[in-house]
């Protein structure tokens, strides 16, 4: 509206001969129709103008030559919507918005930098050191089995150390790198290497008839194993027999006092799994068949508290596939066993074991470890 009236009509009407034209029309350059002279005032038929001389609408400029919509119309050309719009060129929720590029929960909330996920306190900074305790490997889907909300992860293809220093006879006992050792005998004897820098240990026996090779942890004085927290073992092995054992047992071993019980873990052994009747339970994404006996002869005697005698009870757990490689969460066999209400004792040792009842060979353990959370 500002251009049509921007050319008045008291500028371009005036006598017949000179004022009423078409080249003095506002319309015809950016006027409207009605400005552009009319009949009336370009002159009269009298006086010598007539209308065609004193300018008609035709020549007055028309609407389509300098209208405003048509060629400066704000909507048409810079028209916010269309062209800077706040949703579709910079719009918050689509370019910058918290959630889509920088939110807190999609780069940096809990699900990657929270306490539990990668850096958080349980995750990295287990107390318990070296193996297992609070948290040591960082959430579960690490990899190896979850223990009180870190990880454990065995090397199954770890070597053996060297170094090492070999006992042979009926009394080796001592300890290494924080875990004590020992082989016991009824026969001729046997030999266990053991390592002051690393949890590992080989043993070989030679008809030995029944033979027993150990390395972990023992607990003095003994309390009751719930006191210990999540106990948890790590082994690996290599076998080489030359004379197979008539039976044999590999995998964690250990005694409790009150009532006597010397307890086993069966993972692997020589000559196939036992086991496969009766109780089972299911331990490390594992099956395992339970069973309680009674036994005699002088074990008790020797490894129970002071002044036992007698007879004294057998607990197993056997794997119903055997594995030469992977974790072991022992206090959950414990808590399998008193399910089955079977008292147990205060315990005083767990340790990777390999029993031979006789045969000729060899067993290594590149790894050979037990931890406990609470000691």
């Amino acid at each position: 509206m500002a251009l049509l009236l921007a050319g008045g009509c008291s500028s371009g009407g005036t006598a017949t001969g000179a004022g009423g034209s078409a080249s003095g029309g506002i319309s015809g350059n950016g006027g409207s129709t009605a400005k552009g002279g009319n009949t009336g005032t370009g002159g009269s038929t009298t006086n010598g103008g007539n209308t065609g001389t004193g300018g008609s609408t035709a020549k007055g400029g028309t609407t389509g030559t300098g209208g405003t919509t048509t060629a400066g119309g704000t909507t048409g050309t810079g028209g916010t919507t269309g062209k800077g719009g706040t949703n579709s060129t910079g719009g918050v929720p689509s370019s910058g918005g918290v959630t889509g590029a920088g939110g807190t929960l999609g780069s940096g909330g809990a699900g990657k930098g929270g306490t539990t996920g990668t850096g958080g306190v349980t995750g990295s900074g287990g107390n318990s050191g070296r193996d297992g305790g609070p948290g040591r490997g960082g959430a579960p889907g690490t990899g190896g089995v979850v223990i009180d909300g870190g990880s454990v992860t065995v090397d199954c293809s770890a070597a053996m150390p060297t170094g090492g220093q070999t006992c042979t006879g009926t009394s080796c006992n001592g300890t290494a790198d924080g875990l004590g050792y020992g082989i016991w005998t009824n026969g001729s004897g046997g030999s266990i290497t053991y390592f002051t820098n690393a949890h590992a240990f080989s043993t070989s026996w030679s008809d030995s008839q029944d033979f027993l090779a150990h390395l972990g942890l023992d607990f003095r004085p003994a309390k009751a194993s719930t006191a210990y927290g999540k106990i948890v073992a790590e082994f690996s092995e290599v076998k080489t027999v030359t004379t197979n054992p008539p039976w044999s047992s590999i995998g964690i071993y250990g005694w409790m006092n009150s009532p006597c019980i010397e307890w086993y873990i069966n993972e692997d052994s020589f000559n196939g799994m036992g086991g496969g009747r009766g109780a089972s339970a299911t331990i490390d994404g594992a099956t395992y068949y339970l069973s309680s006996t009674t036994t005699t002869g002088t074990g008790g005697a020797n490894a129970c508290e002071s002044g036992h005698s007698g007879s004294w009870t057998q607990i197993h757990s056997t794997r119903s596939a055997a594995h030469t490689c992977g974790t072991v969460t022992v206090s959950d066999h414990f808590a399998a066993w008193a399910a089955q209400g079977w008292s147990l004792g205060s315990l005083t040792m767990v340790h990777i074991n390999m029993e031979v009842g006789g045969g000729t060979g060899k067993i290594d353990f590149p790894v050979a470890n037990v931890t406990a959370t609470s000691q």
